[in-house]
């Protein structure tokens, strides 16, 4: 029983995939269970499952895509801690308010449509970089956009 109880808790790691295009467009998708919130793609690591695992896993389930289509998920060598909201701390094993997240990144070939997980998201947006860092509800977010657009100009810049 008490087995049982610990599987139904998330593991406080997770990921959060930033999917983009060359021309610094951007998905954002809208959480079905907080109206308004609007965030690249995220999701917990399950036990014994890598950080590059659970973002290829999460791009699938939340979009549809299959990372290794489009090269892979990018490692941005970027992770933040953050306090999880209290709305959502029910979620975790008692006593476990923050969570430790590591940022990736999917190139696509252009703005495609996802198919959304509907119980999870209920709308998406394709936009530039900088409008999705005002857009994105968790400062979390909005680093690792800045984070992706940094490394974006580095690599498109005159050797």
């Amino acid at each position: 029983m008490v087995e049982s109880l610990l599987l139904t808790h998330k593991i406080p790691r997770s990921v959060l995939v930033v999917l983009f295009t060359d021309d610094r467009q951007t998905l954002l998708i809208e959480r079905a269970d907080f109206a308004g919130f609007w965030q690249s793609v995220t999701g917990s690591q399950e036990s014994d499952e890598s950080f590059a695992a659970t973002a290829v896993r999460e791009v699938e389930e939340e979009t549809g895509f299959v990372a290794a289509e489009f090269g892979g998920v990018i490692d941005l060598h970027y992770e933040s801690a953050y306090t999880i909201y209290p709305r959502w701390r029910h979620r975790y094993p008692d006593g476990v308010t923050h969570n430790r997240e590591r940022c990736f990144a999917l190139r696509l070939p252009s703005t495609l449509t996802p198919t959304l997980a509907p119980r999870e998201h209920i709308a998406f947006e394709w936009m530039p970089i900088g409008n999705a860092i005002e857009r994105v509800g968790s400062w979390s977010n909005a680093a690792a956009l800045r984070a992706l657009s940094l490394q974006i100009s580095a690599s498109a810049a005159p050797e």
